[in-house]
């Protein structure tokens, strides 16, 4: 059992670097949108983060909190018209 743990852990580690992407690999709209939804992500959990110490102004962890819930009710919203449309394709006759 231990053997088939080790070597599922060496093929896990060598298949990695093939799914991790490539710097400069990205470029376009989806990408930058990629990344500013991130940014917005990790600046909410700094905030939630310096607020649970103590070193956040109440008013700045607001503000983070709201711009991160818009940033993932927009991401949604768009998953949710990406899948609208490739159910509307399935459906179109051949």
């Amino acid at each position: 059992m231990e053997i088939n743990a080790i070597g599922a852990a060496r093929k896990y580690a060598a298949a990695r670097p093939a799914t991790t992407p490539q710097p400069g690999a990205e470029s376009g709209a989806a990408a930058t949108l990629a990344r500013d939804f991130a940014a917005t992500l990790q600046n909410g959990e700094g905030a939630a983060k310096a607020a649970m110490t103590g070193d956040a102004d109440p008013h700045a962890l607001v503000h983070a909190l709201a711009q991160t819930e818009l940033a993932i009710e927009t991401a949604i919203t768009v998953r949710d018209r990406v899948v609208e449309a490739y159910q509307e394709i399935l459906r179109m006759p051949v």
